[in-house]
């Protein structure tokens, strides 16, 4: 596991280094890399290369230190994946980090202008647990309601902002209770009863949305999500927030604009507008060979 770990405080820093040394074993850690640039005040950024056998100790270690450790917060702690964000114009961003310098077969973006939260280095985007990044556009006017099913499970939603309950609902619906992301996906944004009365398969989705009606997202969206190997593209039900997918040969995009995509490909072999409440899912398979489902 990699912990991509912000800190504001040089005690903060000793104290979680203690409880990193009693769950697990330290392989090596260093300042992550970074490079002179035009952000303001950036915090010491810290990774650590840690061994465990458990994703629940990593869980619980990262939830531990987000709410208990003041000027520590722990922004990326997954397997062969890495989070890098800050406030900032998001070309400086990018320098800051040296993304140049990393390769990797799955990319997750997001520039974002907060609204309803405070604009801070921990509340960029992507969020991210474990293995799950998400990126969201729009508003989530359950996160009341999300955040209280979410908390009696363990996890802990401390960064002020709607969007760190969507990655860890799908960590809960996927990883603990082992959902298909697809199904997944229908408690995020779960069809009307009017329409599920009418659906083959009626009596799954009714007994979804009964036992996991807390975790229903509700307002305008459009989120994309990524773990190894796959990522999904997942709009409100009525579809009040944009989303486009399209392909290039073996390359998928998702995206809020077409234009986005067309800057970084303007050859597209096939352009889409997912329908409100229906993921459209891109899977690489063992061949390496894109496979999309929608």
């Amino acid at each position: 596991y990699a912990f991509h770990i912000m800190y504001t405080d040089i005690e903060a820093k000793r104290e979680v280094e203690r409880l990193l040394d009693m769950h697990f074993e330290v392989v090596m850690e260093e300042e992550i890399p970074t490079e002179s640039s035009k952000l303001e005040n950036p915090p010491l950024l810290w990774r650590y290369f840690l061994k465990s056998d458990s994703d629940e100790v990593v869980l619980r270690t990262v939830m531990l230190v987000n709410e208990g450790i003041k000027g520590a917060y722990v922004f990326s702690s997954g397997k062969n994946m890495g989070i890098f964000k800050g406030t900032g114009y998001p070309e400086d961003v990018a320098a800051f980090y040296r993304l140049d310098e990393y390769r990797g077969y799955m990319w997750l973006a997001h520039s974002r202008f907060p609204t309803n939260s405070p604009g801070w280095w921990g509340g960029a985007h992507p969020f991210g647990i474990l293995d799950w990044a998400v990126v969201h556009n729009g508003e989530i006017s359950s996160y009341g309601a999300n955040r209280r099913f979410l908390e009696m499970y363990g996890y802990k939603c401390t960064l002020r902002t709607d969007t760190e309950v969507i990655a860890y609902e799908l960590d809960l619906l996927v990883r603990k209770h082992g959902l298909p992301i697809d199904v997944a996906c229908n408690v995020l944004s779960p069809p009307f009863w009017r329409d599920i009365d009418l659906m083959d398969g009626a009596s799954l989705y009714s007994a979804i949305r009964r036992v996991y009606g807390p975790l229903k997202l509700s307002g305008p969206f459009a989120i994309i999500i990524s773990r190894h190997g796959e990522m999904v593209g997942l709009r409100d039900r009525l579809g009040l927030r944009p989303l486009v997918a399209a392909l290039h040969k073996d390359v998928f995009y998702l995206s809020s604009e077409e234009g986005a995509i067309r800057w970084i490909q303007p050859d597209l072999e096939m352009v889409w507008r997912p329908k409100g409440g229906e993921p459209v899912l891109g899977r690489v398979s063992e061949a390496v060979k894109l496979k999309v489902r929608r």
